[in-house]
């Protein structure tokens, strides 16, 4: 992402992220799954705050190189879901950005009630940014309509069954779709396009 420079406050967010916000995203998953029925993620040890049980190093690394990335995929058995498999897939699909966007919201909140040497300390001020900024960023990624992300369930489940079926043969191209955009926003920068409007909205609730 554009707004990483990677000093001592983006550095600090990013560590802070590694153990804290994309564990949480994954432990939502996991949390409404089973919430809804599915005792797989806590037979495979995803209901825990552990950071260990759910950090994927590939997914850290690219968010720190590319401003993005991804945990270890919590295992979810659609069959167990309450209110049919593709109903209960968005619901789990659509917790973990909505974990990092309350993550974002408390950061914002933080901002507001700080108090002002505070806010002219440029690590903490660095720091909450970024904080607030790739929680927002993994939201939107992780929201982007194509497998294996979870916006790919989430639009499962909002579409008429017929509709759903069809687009859910784009997951036999496994993760090819989502490698098709990741080069095409090498070139076009896609991903910015659709950043921008977003953290303007987030700036915009800061200066409230």
């Amino acid at each position: 992402m554009p707004f990483l420079r990677l000093d001592a406050g983006d550095l600090l967010a990013l560590g802070v992220i590694f153990l804290f916000a994309l564990p949480l995203h994954e432990l939502a998953h996991a949390w409404v799954a089973e919430r809804l029925g599915d005792p797989t993620p806590r037979r495979a040890g995803r209901v825990t705050f552990n950071p260990v049980a759910h950090l994927d190093p590939i997914g850290a690394l690219m968010l720190v190189l590319a401003g993005f990335g991804w945990a270890r995929p919590v295992p979810v058995n659609p069959l167990y879901l309450r209110y049919g498999p593709r109903v209960g897939m968005a619901l789990v699909g659509g917790a973990g950005p909505a974990a990092n966007l309350l993550l974002a919201g408390l950061g914002i909140l933080v901002y507001w009630a700080a108090p002002q040497p505070l806010l002219t300390s440029p690590l903490a001020l660095d720091f909450l940014l970024a904080w607030i900024l790739i929680n927002v960023g993994l939201a939107v990624f992780n929201m982007l309509p194509l497998p294996p992300l979870d916006g790919f369930r989430v639009l499962q489940g909002l579409l008429p069954p017929d509709m759903a079926y069809a687009y859910a043969r784009l997951e036999a191209y496994g993760p090819l779709p989502l490698l098709l955009f990741l080069i095409l926003n090498s070139q076009l920068g896609l991903l910015s396009s659709i950043l921008q409007p977003v953290y303007g909205l987030v700036f915009l609730l800061m200066r409230l």
